[in-house]
């Protein structure tokens, strides 16, 4: 049976991106971009919204040979997963491997993930909020980056209420601090 993890970097205040939209403060140096390759190496499926959809399917068509060994890695273990995107606005998705749902199906995602041997990975923070209060959420991954963005698109939606277990943790030389946790039920 697997389990439905969810990952992203975030500002020490809690947001994934910044009051304009921009996350540049959160691009990860080598060591970074390596541990979190290998952190969601054994998720076979990823779950997106629309958003972060949006800007992960630019892996899909950077030349392999212009990127850092790091990426490099990142858009081939990308390119290799099936994706899932849940949209009420896309008509389309314009990547391999990808299916498009109308709405996250709670029930729908927790079948998958009792049927899949291996993470199911889901990105985006109204998505993990949408499954952690669905129940269906097991664990919490974050980067945070060394920065202070003072409001913007936020980690996990305003007024969720989780209890968690640290189950590991890691300091990298940029000044950003890993921390994951199993969600308590």
């Amino acid at each position: 049976m697997g389990s439905l993890i969810y990952f992203n970097s975030a500002s020490l205040d809690g947001y994934i991106a910044g009051p304009d939209g921009r996350w540049e403060w959160a691009t990860p140096d080598t060591e970074v971009h390596s541990f979190v390759n290998d952190l969601m190496a054994p998720a076979r499926t990823h779950l997106y919204g629309r958003r972060v959809y949006e800007v992960m399917k630019a892996w899909e068509d950077f030349p392999l040979d212009d990127l850092p060994p790091a990426e490099r890695e990142f858009a081939l273990q990308w390119r290799d997963v099936d994706k899932v995107v849940y949209s009420a606005t896309l008509d389309a998705v314009t990547t391999r491997r990808t299916e498009l749902r109308t709405s996250f199906d709670p029930d729908e995602v927790r079948r998958m993930t009792d049927a899949s041997a291996t993470p199911i990975g889901i990105g985006g923070g109204r998505l993990a909020s949408a499954a952690a209060r669905a129940g269906i959420l097991d664990q919490v991954h974050t980067v945070i980056s060394p920065a202070v963005v003072g409001g913007g698109i936020r980690f996990l939606d305003e007024g969720l209420r989780l209890d968690l277990e640290l189950i590991d943790e890691r300091r990298f030389a940029n000044g950003s601090v890993y921390l994951g946790y199993r969600v308590m039920r």
